[in-house]
């Protein structure tokens, strides 16, 4: 159990950075035609169907439920609610990597419509589980370090969450890949500080543990 513990951490972080560069790599490309600055990431992806971008955001799903675990088994202040809503943006990626969309355009089938949902549970849940976890993590001497920027990055987050209800809505879709690829930023920025604090206090832990039973 102690192994697995440790493993959570790791899990998570490695998780997170190999999201982001699969992210980077499934937006390169050379077409002029696919601007991605106009297009959601989804709408890109059903363009140009690569993989990674997909790849990306299952990795990330599973990185936020290890994350989630790890949390958890470390006993961490961010209370139920938080905890659901960060269990519910993982299941929402691994929904959007795995139920795939309809190009700009053509109309909404049923899997593009379940796609289109687990988007904007995604989207809302992290802003909203941040805010609620800010005054627990302020509290906790452990992670009173994380709070402030916790409580910033879910700010930003609230504000993207405004910024692309208004582009998508009466703003005519301009920039919404901006919008969307900013907010999404901030969201998995809040679970990467989320996740490095996680792994220094794990292995603080286990590294002050095994100082003592040298020593003893």
């Amino acid at each position: 159990m102690l192994a697995l513990k440790r493993l959570y951490p790791l899990v998570a972080c490695a998780g997170i950075v190999m999201a982001a560069v699969a992210t980077v790599i499934g937006q390169i490309d050379p077409d002029p035609y696919l601007d991605p600055l106009n297009l959601t990431i989804s709408e890109y992806a059903a363009l140009d169907r690569g993989g990674a971008t997909e790849f990306a955001m299952a990795t990330l799903g599973v990185a936020s439920l290890a994350l989630v675990a790890g949390l958890r088994a470390a006993r961490a202040p961010i209370g139920v609610a938080a905890e659901r809503l960060m269990l519910a943006w993982s299941a929402a990626l691994v929904v959007i990597a795995i139920v795939p969309t309809t190009a700009p355009g053509l109309a909404l089938d049923l899997t593009a419509q379940v796609h289109r949902y687990a988007s904007i549970a995604a989207f809302v849940a992290m802003p909203v589980a941040g805010a609620l976890m800010v005054t627990r993590l302020r509290e906790d001497e452990r992670w009173r370090a994380v709070a402030r920027p916790v409580e910033w990055l879910a700010l930003a987050g609230g504000f993207g969450l405004l910024a692309i209800t208004y582009v998508a809505l009466p703003g005519d879709r301009v920039l919404i890949g901006l919008v969307e690829r900013l907010l999404l930023g901030a969201e998995v920025a809040l679970i990467g500080v989320l996740a490095v604090r996680l792994a220094q206090l794990t292995w603080v832990r286990s590294a002050a543990r095994a100082s003592r039973a040298a020593l003893g």
